[in-house]
Formats: C-alpha cells, structure tokens, sequence
C-alpha cells in the first residue's frame, strides 16, 4: 500500500508518493499557464484538472497500488461550476486588483472588526467572498447560473470522489468562514448576499471524502478502492508535513516565498494579529491555530540576485564544477553582519503590512562593496524581515522558541545559521523537500487507517537533517544592525 500527497499550487501541481515507513518513492510535477495583466490575475481551473489527471497517470504508473491520496491546495481562488459540473469562467488569483469595492461594501455592511473577528483575517479584497461579490455585481446573468462555487481543493475532490467538502483551513481562506464556530458564517453570507448553499459542506482537516468514482479510477489507472481525503491550505498542510503540532514550535517554510507558520492554543485576545495582518486558521488538531507570517521574496530574491546579479561568480562556480550558491556563499562563514541594509519588498510587502505598493532596497553600499556582500545581505534583509514579524507576533501573544524548515532554502547550512543566529531561536533543518505533499499524504495515512493519528505518521515521514543552535554573539551582532532595519520600511516607502 502507498500513500500520495497532491499538492496544487499557483503555477503548477505535483504529487509525492510515499511508502506506509515514510520512505520517499516518486514525485510527479506538472505546471499551467497563468494570465496576468494590469486588471486580471487568472487561472484556468480546466488546466488545473487537465494537469492534475496526467501526474495521477504518471504516479500510478510508477507505483502501483496507491491507496490514499491527500490533496492540499493553494487558497482563496474559487471555481464557479454550472449544471454540468463545468467551469464558467477563469478563476481569479488572490492577487488580482478586483474586488476592492465589493470588500468596502462588506465592512460597511458587517464592521471592519466584527468581519475579521468573525473570521479571523484582516479584511481584504484578496479573499473568495469579495471577488464572488464582484463577480455577481459585473456579470448578474452568468451568476444567476451558477450551482456549485469551490476552491482547488474542494474543486479536484468533488471531481474525484463526487464529494463537496472543504476544510476548515481552506475555507478560513474565503473570508465567509466562522473560526470559532467552524462553519460557515450566516452573518457574512447574508451581508454579501450570498447564497452559502453553493458552497461546500465544511469539515475538519484530514477528512476522508471516500473513494474514487469508478470511471475516474479506470481512466487514471488508480486502485478503485484509492481513498481521497481533504488536506488542507498548503501553509497548514506543509506544519503537518513538518511534524509540527505543539505550541512554541514554528514551521519556516524556505521557499520562493519565505512564510513562517507558528502553532498557538485558542484565540488570542486583543487586535494584535488583526493589526499585523496575521491570518488565524485552524489547525488540524482540534482548539489549536495557526497564522501566517510571510514575505513575498524569500528564495525568490535569491534567485533574482543570482540570474541578474551573479556576474563573474557564476563563471567561476561553473569552472570550479560546484553550485552557484556554494560559489556565493563561500567555504568560510562570516563572524561579522554585512552592515547592508536590504528591503526585500520585491515583490511588495507582505505581513505585517500587506502594502502592494511598496518596493525593495539596498542600502549602505560603498566602493567597497563586493558582490559577495550583497548576497549575504540579501540574505540576512530576507531574515530581519522575519524577526520583525516574530516581534509583532510575539506583542500579539504569539510565540515560539524554535523553528522546522522546509523548501530549497533549507538545503542552505549558511543561511540556516544565520536564520538561526538573527533570530535567536534554534532551527532545524528537514530532509522533507515538499512539507506540504508530505503532510497531505501524512492524512491520507491516517484515514486509510496506517497511521492511527498525525503524530504516528510524522514519527515515520517527518526525518530531521541538522540542527543549527544560535550563537549569542552573533545574534547581538545582527540585533545591531536589525535596529536600524526596523526604520528602513518607512523611510523608503515615502520615496516609491
């Protein structure tokens, strides 16, 4: 018996198949066009299931007898679906510019507060109900035609199994979810006027949505036994995939997006997390949350320095036969911050201020300056950045004392030490490179009945690969520099 987790992002999707001890076997990626202009940021769900029944071909054939399938997904983009089960139109990435009036009117009509209070997220146009408004005011006729609204995950579920169910995270990221009722919000559908019957029925994450339809396990070449189960927001997917379940543990996820999710006990009172932008999503285990703590541009300003930036050093790197990165980051580690200042806002600013407009900076730089330098602090700005919002969460009432990365920048000894020493906190790094594939398939594990709970699971899936204690000095040393950091976003973001 195998185990799958599918895991559906933005751009593209990829499934990751698993032995019942946890051992890695297969992984499958497929990706889809996005169309993106100054007015519209879409996706074409079609493309999405198109993708997702190739790998599913693929996996099975490489590893026969798959019997549990988890299926995470990216949030907020929903699918308008009409009588025939068929996509009425392109679905809208959270990041599209339209919906701003339609969020305004909910405001008005429920409360900024109350809105966030009933659903745990700082009101905003990224989310599901106000681009839903937006489209039942701009296109009323195709609206009135619609019968069944999910998200990705729900979406490829109902497709596979004929089951209409979302989970909690997920639903939390439509701005209509009661987090602390776990259900629907009949306030929130009534001020949007909204029907909350087109939407899925919600339940805990990790449920079992059954097995496959019988003529979609002859055409993807599955077992038809295979159980398909709701896995969850990639974020709160990726924190099981990560093993972490207790407060004062936090997932940092290193990848193109550098997105710290901590666990915390109940709500906490206060406006703190509101303040700060701070989603509260459920986590899978019952009364506990979790919220997001992200920039934009974690390994994707590394990237950009290295396709835009790397010069010499890649010719150097390419004669010397290692890796570019290994080229930047040096055989000796430094025992001194850079001193730069660098605003990874990129690509925009994300918690805590979720401020699209504002832009990146780099700052401090001298003739003597080298090429090296700015990697590095590239690097740390990506960290202080983190600390930042580990202060804000910590004046909210959330805190952690150690962290769990994943992604590709967790392959990084140097940039784990310096997260490690700028943060103060331990972190481990994990040979899990897809948390949140590994997760998914972690759920899918424990409803096929492998596992008997997630912690089970983790015990077999979740492998640590080292662990990278802070130096006192150092992070003192960069506590200096971070002060002057703290000061950076405002004194650039009056200036673009």
């Amino acid at each position: 018996m195998m185990l799958a987790g599918l895991d559906i992002g933005t751009t593209g999707c990829k499934i990751t198949v698993y032995d019942t001890d946890g051992k890695y076997l297969a992984r499958v990626y497929r990706d889809y066009h996005l169309t993106r202009t100054t007015k519209e940021h879409e996706v074409n769900a079609d493309k999405i299931w198109l993708a997702v029944r190739e790998l599913l071909v693929q996996a099975a054939e490489q590893v026969p007898d798959i019997r549990g399938i988890g299926i995470t997904s990216f949030g907020e983009t929903f699918v308008l679906l009409d009588e025939y089960d068929m996509p009425m139109r392109s679905s809208m990435l959270y990041t599209d510019p339209r919906g701003e009036a339609e969020c305004l009117a909910l405001c008005e009509a429920v409360g900024r507060k109350r809105l966030s209070d009933i659903t745990g997220v700082n009101p905003h146009p990224m989310y599901s109900i106000a681009k839903l408004m937006w489209v039942k005011n701009n296109h009323p006729e195709m609206y009135g035609k619609v019968r069944r609204i999910c998200l990705m995950e729900d979406y490829i579920v109902y497709l596979l199994t004929g089951t209409a169910q979302i989970d909690y995270s997920l639903a939390a990221r439509t701005m209509a979810f009661d987090i602390r009722t776990l259900d629907w919000s009949d306030e929130v559908f009534a001020a949007a006027d909204v029907d909350k019957s087109l939407f899925s029925q919600t339940v805990p994450t990790g449920t079992s949505a059954g097995i496959l339809k019988r003529n979609i396990a002859e055409e993807l070449g599955l077992n038809p036994d295979t159980i398909i189960v709701s896995a969850g927001h990639d974020q709160v997917a990726a924190a099981v995939g990560s093993g972490v379940f207790d407060v004062g543990v936090a997932v940092d996820g290193a990848g193109t997006v550098e997105c710290i999710t901590p666990v915390f006990e109940g709500i906490p009172n206060g406006g703190g997390l509101r303040e700060g932008n701070y989603a509260i999503v459920p986590h899978v285990e019952t009364g506990k949350y979790v919220c997001y703590a992200f920039s934009y541009t974690g390994g994707a300003l590394v990237q950009w320095f290295v396709e835009n930036m790397a010069g010499y050093a890649a010719t150097d790197a390419a004669q010397a036969g290692i890796s570019i990165y290994g080229q930047l980051e040096g055989c000796t580690p430094r025992d001194e911050p850079t001193g730069l200042l660098v605003l990874p806002h990129f690509a925009g600013a994300a918690t805590p201020y979720m401020d699209y407009g504002s832009r990146g900076a780099i700052v401090g730089l001298t003739l003597n300056t080298t090429q090296n330098d700015v990697f590095y602090g590239i690097m740390e700005g990506v960290c202080y950045e983190m600390l930042l919002n580990k202060r804000r969460l910590e004046q909210a009432g959330v805190t952690f004392q150690s962290m769990r990365a994943t992604g590709g920048g967790a392959n990084s000894r140097v940039w784990m030490q310096m997260k490690a020493d700028v943060l103060g906190l331990p972190v481990t790094a994990l040979l899990t490179a897809d948390a949140g594939g590994c997760g998914a398939a972690m759920m899918a594990g424990r409803a096929v009945g492998v596992y008997p709970d997630l912690r089970a699971a983790a015990r077999k899936m979740v492998v640590e690969r080292e662990t990278y204690q802070p130096c006192g000095e150092m992070h003192e040393k960069y506590l200096q520099v971070y002060h002057r950091y703290e000061k950076l976003y405002e004194a650039v973001r009056p200036l673009v």
